[in-house]
């Protein structure tokens, strides 16, 4: 080998050992494709769940947390107006029929009078004995104070006692016969009642001044 072909090799192999700069270029370059090809980091409100390892789902915001308040409640409301009216409507039926039915006992204790009434009426036009008529009479009648004594219903007993506007109602002033009887009550124009220790009727009375 010449002088001139050793001089070719050595030029020659010069050229093929990498240079210190090209050396650090080629490394910068594969750690950038290093980076390239790493996955892009889950971002804060996307953490992968520990199990499946996907991203877990966002946290409600403040203002859907008050919207799903806002329809609870409001779901509530409709319930409860809904329940309130069911109850409104129940109970003016049930006092709608009380009304119509408040009186029934009574009137089927009253029947049997009514019988008597009509029976007696009966016997009245063909009979000559005035005694067994009147007795008849009475017994009804002892017959029906018995049945509205059983009622509640009580006589207001008022001759004698003391003027009371709140039981008595003053048909007229007379004379009273003694000193003692002023003020008080001398003759009933109209029987006075209670039911059930409430004044269903005022007697009506004649008052000694």
């Amino acid at each position: 080998m010449n002088f001139s072909d050793m001089l070719k090799n050595k030029k020659k192999n010069r050229e093929e050992e990498p240079s210190p700069g090209n050396t650090a270029q080629n490394e910068a370059e594969q750690e950038l494709k290093q980076d390239n090809g790493t996955e892009n980091p889950v971002s804060d409100n996307q953490n992968p769940d520990e199990n499946t390892g996907e991203p877990a789902a966002a946290k409600p915001s403040e203002e859907e947390k008050l919207r799903a308040d806002l329809s609870e409640a409001n779901d509530k409301y409709l319930r409860l107006y809904a329940e309130f009216d069911n109850f409104k409507r129940r109970t003016t039926k049930e006092r709608i029929d009380l009304l119509q039915t408040a009186g029934k006992d009574v009137l089927q204790s009253l029947l049997p009078v009514l019988d008597d009434f009509e029976r007696a009426l009966k016997s009245m036009e063909s009979a000559s004995d005035v005694a067994a008529v009147k007795e008849g009479i009475n017994l009804v009648h002892s017959k029906l104070k018995n049945i509205l004594v059983q009622k509640g219903l009580k006589e207001m007993e008022s001759i004698g006692s003391a003027f009371d506007a709140d039981l008595h109602e003053a048909i007229t002033n007379i004379p009273a016969p003694s000193d003692e009887m002023k003020g008080k009550v001398i003759d009933e124009v109209e029987k006075g009642y209670f039911l059930n220790d409430k004044v269903i009727r005022f007697a009506k009375v004649v008052v000694g001044n």
